[in-house]
């Protein structure tokens, strides 16, 4: 017999076990965090894709990401011979030590990408096919991380395999 001191544990044990055998997956891959990528001691490239924190994120990183999120923690990465969505082809700091509001963030982001997109693709972003887009600081980031960091992203408009870089289209 069970003492009544552990009778809510066992029920509410119970109710949780039907719940997740009852909705199935989607639940409990909800749950459990997800893998985190894995890189190739030697180069850095990414050999399993998963998880990554966004402030780990390098050049030459592929992105599985059409999120429409206003603020990230983590991205989905893959390695770059595989589909993706995004490419990290150049990054930058921003200067200065008080925030200077998220217009001017975002229009020197939008600057530095522009500055850096020709470089990566091999021609002008005018002339080319391939659009760019960008990760940048948050306030909260800013102020509270010492968050500079804008990471320029590359796409083209259906996911790709392989990287952009002297794509020239």
């Amino acid at each position: 017999m069970t003492s009544p001191r552990f009778l809510p544990v066992i029920t509410v044990s119970m109710a949780v076990a039907a719940v997740l055998t009852l909705s199935g997956c989607s639940v409990v891959e909800g749950i459990l965090p997800k893998p985190a990528e894995s890189r190739d001691p030697q180069s850095g490239e990414i050999v399993d894709g998963g998880a990554t924190d966004v402030f780990a994120i390098a050049v030459g990183d592929c992105l599985d990401d059409s999120s429409t999120a206003d603020e990230l923690t983590e991205v989905p990465t893959v390695p770059c011979s595989a589909e993706h969505d995004l490419e990290v082809y150049a990054d930058f700091e921003l200067d200065g030590d008080e925030w200077p509001g998220d217009e001017t963030v975002t229009s020197e982001a939008d600057a530095g990408c522009l500055a850096q997109f020709e470089r990566f693709v091999g021609i002008p972003f005018e002339e080319s096919a391939l659009d760019y887009s960008f990760y940048w600081p948050t306030e909260e980031s800013w102020e509270q991380l010492d968050d500079r960091l804008v990471s320029c992203l590359i796409f083209d408009t259906a996911p790709t395999a392989g990287s952009l870089a002297g794509a020239a289209r």
